[in-house]
């Protein structure tokens, strides 16, 4: 049977054989592999002295400390999934891990689906480890892809055929990897140890794997600030009475910054366009090119509203912010987005707690469940 070596396709209608021999096409935009041709682990340095010494922004709480330890125990012999509500603190979850397996010399990876996160996460996991290398793998940011400690986007794995002995992977329920067999086979073929999957919206896939007995799951209920998860409203209304519902919102969270999810582009800058007229306002989706200035510039505000799509619903934390969910019914948004929607609400210590409204045209089971959700894992966390 064949087999590509890097994405662990099978399907013969992906292969085809050039004039050096048979190469898979399913995964021919990360460059041609050739099935005849043996492929070599890639080597990289070896990991520096002393870069397992870790030093956390604060203590982990007894709930936090119990899952950590337990995850770098389960790490030697099966796959992790840290099944952890939004804002419980995944990374510092796993930097028990990391320092281990950094201790023992191997290679750590920590892979994310987005690239403004990988940024970000990067010069967090640099503060937390001072004595090891950590290098960001993503675009625009490919001049330097070797270090102690990796952290790239998940589309940049393919650089490390069979060199991880821990792959961390974010979010792996997100756009763009759920649902590509090409990054799934990427992944599996970056490794050559077992791997921590982070998620708050496990999907199926998942799950079907912790049935299966090749995966452990552990659950974390509770942020570290210990207050509950906010809760949305879900308020349905006729879609002509909708923006008036979202402008009476927004100024009653004037002095707050507000992130207002909309289901597409075309929305978000038809919104845009109004509501700069009346608030400190910004736009953010994937056609946004210098989309960290624009984030950046509104964390720093502190009381403006960011317009975005999808792209935002995940991996960012923001102050004090309030999130509305416009047309929340849209068949655009699904049960796990609106779960981290509503997640990037009552983060930080300092602001625990904040409003989720989800604005209807017409019931919305997608959105009750995700109320549902929420609930329980309020009562959970009890």
């Amino acid at each position: 049977m064949m087999q590509c070596p890097r994405c662990l396709n099978t399907d013969k209608a992906f292969f085809y054989r050039g004039s050096r021999g048979w190469y898979c096409r399913k995964c021919i935009s990360f460059g041609r592999v050739m099935l005849e041709e043996e492929n070599e682990p890639v080597s990289l340095a070896p990991v520096s002295e002393g870069s397992e010494e870790y030093t956390l922004q604060y203590p982990l709480t007894k709930a936090q400390e119990e899952i950590a330890v337990k995850c770098a125990e389960l790490i030697d012999t099966s796959d992790v999934l840290l099944h952890c509500v939004c804002g419980a603190g995944k990374t510092e979850l796993v930097v028990l891990s990391i320092a281990k397996m950094l201790k023992e010399k191997k290679k750590v990876c920590f892979a994310i689906p987005r690239r403004q996160v990988v940024l970000e996460l990067r010069e967090r996991l640099a503060g937390y480890f001072p004595k090891a290398k950590v290098v960001a793998v993503c675009g625009g940011h490919t001049e330097e892809t070797d270090g102690d400690l990796i952290v790239c986007t998940t589309h940049q794995l393919y650089r490390y055929y069979r060199v991880f002995d821990l792959l961390i992977l974010d979010e792996p329920d997100a756009f763009p990897f759920r649902g590509s067999e090409v990054l799934h086979g990427i992944a599996e073929t970056s490794r050559k140890g077992h791997m921590i999957c982070l998620s708050a919206t496990p999907d199926q896939e998942l799950l079907r794997k912790e049935r299966e007995g090749s995966l452990i799951r552990l659950v974390l209920n509770r942020r570290p600030h210990g207050h509950p998860l906010p809760v949305p409203q879900i308020k349905v209304v006729p879609d002509k009475v909708m923006f008036l519902s979202l402008i009476r919102w927004l100024h009653r969270h004037r002095a707050q910054s507000c992130m207002v999810f909309v289901p597409s582009i075309k929305k978000a800058q038809y919104l845009y366009w109004f509501l700069f007229l009346l608030f400190p306002c910004c736009l953010c989706t994937s056609h946004t090119e210098n989309r960290d200035e624009v984030i950046r510039a509104f964390r720093e505000k502190k009381n403006g509203v960011m317009l975005c799509t999808t792209v935002m619903e995940r991996g960012l934390t923001i102050e004090n912010v309030q999130v509305c969910v416009y047309q929340a019914d849209s068949r655009i948004f699904d049960e796990a987005g609106l779960v981290q929607m509503a997640g990037r609400v009552g983060r930080v210590f300092a602001y625990p707690e904040g409003d989720v409204l989800f604005l209807c045209r017409r019931r919305s089971e997608k959105a009750e469940r995700c109320v549902k959700a929420l609930r329980e894992a309020n009562l959970c966390a009890v």
